[in-house]
């Protein structure tokens, strides 16, 4: 827990920073919204540690594919990814690039979440077709 308020700590540091640095220091403000999101990132990635050995524990319980447990981390992360770096463009002032990257974002997730959806479809048609 403690590295969650240092990480919080940090943030709300550079949101004054940013803050006194005013529209004078703009691009230096996004430099530094950058590289604390990237710290901040890297933070978070010791918190889902143990998600994913709890996930990985439960796909060897529930016998499922490795496929399925890796498509969902992958989603998670191109959400998570897509989010922050549409809030950093629209800071930059680009609304419209960050509108687009989440429309890529959400293609991606469609795209990658094809086969888990044909499997649950034929899941389906296996319960269906037995009646």
């Amino acid at each position: 827990m403690e590295d969650f308020f240092r990480g919080a700590a940090g943030i709300l540091v550079a949101v004054v920073l940013i803050l006194a640095l005013g529209k004078q220091g703009k691009e230096t403000g996004i430099l530094l919204s950058i590289a604390v999101c990237c710290m901040a990132g890297v933070l978070a990635l010791g918190f889902l540690q143990p998600v994913v050995a709890f996930l990985s524990r439960l796909q060897a319980m529930a016998d499922l594919d490795d496929g399925i447990l890796r498509t969902l981390l992958k989603v998670v992360g191109i959400a998570l990814t897509t989010e922050l770096a549409s809030l950093l463009c629209q800071d930059a002032g680009s609304s419209v690039l960050g509108k687009m990257l989440q429309y890529l974002g959400g293609a991606a997730v469609l795209w990658l979440s094809l086969p888990v959806l044909t499997a649950l479809l034929e899941l389906v048609e296996g319960i269906l077709g037995g009646l």
